[in-house]
């Protein structure tokens, strides 16, 4: 098991039969009510919804002053440097910032610095060299609410610097002309989770006379970079996201459109999964390997030939990562095989790419449950530093934590950046894996949250396609998560250069095709013929034309024996979970078993006031007794609607039962028991 814990939602039958009289299909109704929404419209809010959801970009702090400097500067004909970021987010923000001053008439410099030779954020050399191309304006996207001391320095040189960033603050804000960021403490904005290129778009809009414009004309590359960086599916990124996807289905960019032919999606439904793990990769590429310019000028060119050159680069470059990644990778893992790192990894090596090392500590994150912290360690004796989160640990927390021997950091809680040096190394090691074990301690980061226990028949390719209707999918709305139960491996494969897994399985006479990324059948000790439960992403998998439902493993774990699975049900019940119809049905005893322990009952009375013994015990006897399979729950059950009838007295005292007799006056009707009743309104659905 990859999850120490898979928490499986309430099942909400009421809730359930609401939405599907409603109209909505079975699968997706089950979804929805496994996250609590209960009736009709709640689930047309989150289904539905367009960009009157937005809001009024003037709400955040600040972007009155910059909407006004950057008015000013296109008035009076200033040289304005668009100053980001070399990841998806920063190189959308640009090119959404940089091509709508260009359509106001203004003069426009895109500016990123170079990933391995200037790293990340404002830098002086980078100021001066604007100031000298004739900048007297930079607005920063995606970046630059750190860069206090490089925004002083641009003053000196007489540049104007607007903020523009969502990023966490630190105690000291930059003395800039504008510091527009939601993360700010004192800005009353009613939403913190827009991306870079979310707040780039903000600005647009409160430049414009028609905002509304300006939203439709830029929402795919809002949607884009909102996507890439992991941003929350909530409140307005939700319309955003929707509405750049739709014009995603019809690009009006000849970069993307050539990005994605190049990437096979032309001509495909769009998804944030497509985006994010398709579209995005190969825009991030180009920063990663220290050529965001190509994406910049994919993302801005009016030119179809030159469009289609620049995204075979762009796909070409997204090898050389994939390969160069798939090495360093192979190196952790050979080195934690041997020095295992508990709470933490934390590794450096002078020899890694600068560009990959956040996509590996983000596989081994992943891989081994908890933080991942990479450092490229300089000739200069001073590492740059890369880190993913595990769960919901916060890294930007953790980075605080150890300011005293970091000479700088920045990012958001799940993913962030930071600088040290080589002599600090080891006792930062030391402290981030104690911070990281107790904020583990504190939080539920190795829990899997599972939507739905479904059956095999449930999973078809039109089921799975309604799902869909729930997009775009990230936190607060995640991709829906399904549990399939004792499913039997029938056969499994090695593939993508021995990287992931793919797997056939067989649960209750239908074969499903499953693929566990970046897994290995031996390391999971999987065998042909071994039962599992799964948890897994259910998607449609398309080859020659035929499209079929599959399972994208996200975790395995032994499948319950049946006297295990029957305990458990039995143990939920009694907690008052919600039970399954299924689930009910195999709770009710049958009128045979009734009177088969009633006899045995009776028999072990034999004139005492009281019959003690265990429940197990009981449960044979009473099986033997009459012939049946022993079933402990059911067992349990007959004892607790004897108790509710008045037929017996029941006392626990751990794991002995002391049952007593009272005196009886007339017929006792066990029909009339309120918990087999309530059981078979929950079996009967």
């Amino acid at each position: 098991m990859k999850f120490t814990q898979w928490n499986i939602a309430p099942f909400r039958p009421e809730h359930r039969a609401a939405l599907e009289r409603a109209g909505l299909p079975a699968l997706l109704s089950a979804v929805l009510a496994g996250r609590g929404v209960e009736d009709p419209d709640q689930a047309r809010a989150l289904l539905e919804g367009g960009g009157e959801g937005l809001h009024d970009p003037m709400e955040m702090k600040d972007m009155d002053r910059a909407a006004d400097r950057v008015r000013r500067a296109l008035a009076a004909g200033e040289t304005v440097a668009v100053y980001g970021d070399y990841d998806v987010d920063g190189i959308t923000s640009t090119c959404l910032l940089t091509d709508f001053l260009r359509r106001c008439g203004g003069q426009v410099i895109p500016y990123i610095p170079d990933r391995m030779g200037e790293g990340y954020g404002l830098n002086r050399e980078a100021a001066a060299l604007l100031k000298a191309q004739g900048v007297s304006l930079i607005v920063t996207v995606d970046c630059g609410i750190t860069a206090v001391e490089e925004v002083d320095f641009a003053a000196e040189l007489g540049v104007d610097v607007v903020i523009t960033d969502h990023h966490e603050c630190k105690d000291r804000l930059p003395r800039a002309w504008a510091v527009v960021d939601p993360w700010r403490p004192d800005c009353g904005y009613p939403f913190r989770g827009l991306a870079g290129v979310g707040v780039a778009l903000k600005l647009a809009m409160a430049i414009s006379s028609n905002p509304r414009a300006v939203l439709e004309e830029y929402a795919d590359l809002a949607a884009v970079g909102t996507i890439a960086d992991v941003m929350p599916m909530t409140d307005e990124n939700r319309p955003l996201v929707r509405l750049g996807l739709e014009a995603l289905a019809r690009p009006r960019r000849v970069g993307l459109a050539a990005l994605l032919r190049e990437a096979g999606l032309e001509g495909k439904t769009l998804s944030s999964v497509s985006v994010g793990y398709t579209l995005a990769p190969r825009i991030n590429a180009s920063g990663r390997m220290g050529m965001a310019h190509l994406a910049v000028e994919l993302l801005l060119t009016q030119d179809s030939l030159r469009a289609g050159e620049l995204a075979q680069q762009l796909c070409q470059l997204n090898r050389e990562r994939q390969s160069i990644e798939g090495e360093i990778f192979q190196q952790c893992v050979d080195w934690l095989e041997r020095e295992p790192q508990p709470g933490a990894v934390v590794l450096s090596d002078p020899g890694w790419h600068q560009g990959v090392v956040g996509i590996v500590a983000s596989r081994l994150a992943e891989k081994y449950a908890c933080p991942a912290f990479m450092v490229c360690m300089g000739e200069d004796g001073v590492g740059k530093g890369s880190c993913r989160s595990w769960g919901n640990i916060n890294l930007f927390r953790m980075l605080s934590g150890c300011a005293d021997l970091l000479e700088g950091f920045g990012g958001h809680a799940l993913a962030a950046g930071f600088t040290v040096r080589a002599e600090r190394l080891p006792e930062l090691s030391r402290r981030l894996r104690e911070a990281a074990r107790e904020a583990a301690r504190n939080q539920t980061g190795g829990a899997l949250e599972i939507d739905a226990a479904v059956q095999p028949q449930d999973l078809t390719v039109e089921a799975i396609q309604a799902l869909e209707r729930m997009e775009p999918w990230g936190g607060g709305n995640p991709r829906p998560v399904l549990m399939l139960s004792g499913a039997v491996v029938q056969s499994m494969t090695q593939v993508g250069r021995g990287r992931h897994l793919k797997l056939r399985l067989e649960a209750r006479g239908t074969l499903l095709d499953a693929i566990f990324f970046s897994a290995d059948g031996g390391e999971l000790g999987l065998t042909p013929g071994c039962r599992v439960d799964a948890a897994f992403y259910p998607q449609i998998n398309e080859f020659r034309g035929v499209r079929t439902p599959q399972l994208q493993l996200l975790d395995l774990r032994p499948a319950m024996t049946r006297a295990q699975t029957e305990r458990a049900v039995y143990e939920k019940y009694c907690r008052g979970g919600g039970l399954t119809a299924e689930e009910a049905r195999s709770l009710l005893p049958t009128r045979a078993e009734f009177v088969s322990l009633w006899r045995c009952l009776q028999s072990r009375r034999a004139g005492q006031e009281a019959v003690e013994d265990t429940a197990s015990h009981l449960a044979r006897a009473s099986a033997r007794a009459g012939g049946q399979r022993e079933t402990l729950s059911h067992t349990l059950l007959c004892l607790e609607v004897f108790a509710e009838r008045g037929l017996i007295g029941l006392r626990r005292r751990q794991d002995t039962l002391s049952i007593t007799f009272p005196p009886l006056e007339g017929k006792v009707d066990l029909e009339e028991s309120r918990i087999l009743r309530r059981l078979r309104e929950i079996a009967e659905g």
